[in-house]
């Protein structure tokens, strides 16, 4: 790498620096935060609430915030409630993206045009918030986590992407496995499929990504607490300011103290998870979603 650098030119070798500068410098603005959010929530609640600015390494180190936050049994029934949208939701949503790609990606499909017309009209209008709540409430799914996943099975950019990729593959490989007996379930599943695996990664990612962080539809559709998903019991504890009930037998002026730490450790118990799953599939997300984006 230095070598190449020294047959650069002198206007290269500025670029070339500036560049290295100004993304250390936004790397180090994105992922501070974070870091921050970390080094409180193992910080002692009295001392993070005095400190200010810059914050390099807890103050005072301390679990009690990560205690109080694990021994909340509504974080447990959100963590539960979130891994079940989490799986059935992504579940449903591969299955049916790739039955409807495969089948608009057919070139036999004569339809196909027409119905991806009408698919790709819904990403520019749609019904709006009150009619799908009118709609979600009289089929029955209020108060249901199937409210959470059914709506939201297909996404359309999601169909897009899968639809070019399986488009990518080529008709006489699947002529040739027609003419040895398989069907179309058998095409999509043991040849399309395997063959596209880097996009059905990345929309298990993107998928996953978005049940995983949506509370808005979980705000709307369900009221009993205990169906709550985790990241709706994070905007209670966030914006809502809810940890009377982890601050329990704690005093009237060490409440505000410990809340604040508590917000820090739910914010990381949350988010880690999700953060866990992208490096096993981040080297399949450039490669997915690129295919076909070059037309030859």
């Amino acid at each position: 790498m230095f070598r190449n650098f020294a047959k650069k030119s002198r206007g290269e070798k500025t670029f070339t620096v500036l560049n290295y500068l100004f993304l250390s410098l936004l790397t180090v603005i994105i992922i501070y935060p974070f870091v921050y959010v970390v080094f409180a929530s193992f910080s002692d609640p009295f001392e993070i609430m005095s400190t200010r600015g810059l914050l390099l390494k807890p103050k005072g180190f301390s679990l009690e915030s990560y205690k109080v936050v694990f021994h909340n049994p509504n974080i447990w029934r959100g963590y539960l409630n979130t891994l079940f949208i989490l799986v059935f939701g992504t579940g449903i949503n591969i299955l049916l993206t790739s039955f409807a790609a495969y089948a608009l990606s057919r070139p036999d499909f004569r339809a196909g045009s027409k119905i991806m017309l009408l698919i790709v009209f819904t990403m520019m209008f749609n019904g709006g918030i009150i009619p799908t709540y009118i709609l979600i409430r009289n089929i029955g799914l209020f108060n249901n986590l199937f409210a959470l996943i059914l709506p939201t099975a297909i996404n359309t950019t999601n169909l897009i992407i899968m639809r070019t990729a399986f488009r990518e593959i080529p008709d006489s490989l699947l002529e040739a496995a027609k003419m040895d007996g398989a069907n179309d379930f058998q095409l999509l599943f043991k040849i399309v499929m395997p063959l596209s695996k880097a996009t059905v990664a990345v929309m298990v990612l993107f998928y996953a990504v978005y049940h995983w962080n949506a509370w808005f539809n979980a705000s709307l559709y369900l009221m009993k607490r205990e169906l709550y998903p985790l990241q709706l019991i994070l905007r209670d504890i966030l914006i809502q300011n809810d940890t009377a009930s982890m601050t329990v037998g704690t005093s009237t002026t060490d409440t505000a103290a410990v809340g604040q730490t508590i917000k820090y450790a739910t914010i990381m118990v949350s988010t880690l998870p999700i953060l866990c799953a992208y490096p096993f599939l981040q080297r399949f997300f450039v490669k997915g979603v690129m295919i076909g984006a070059v037309k030859e």
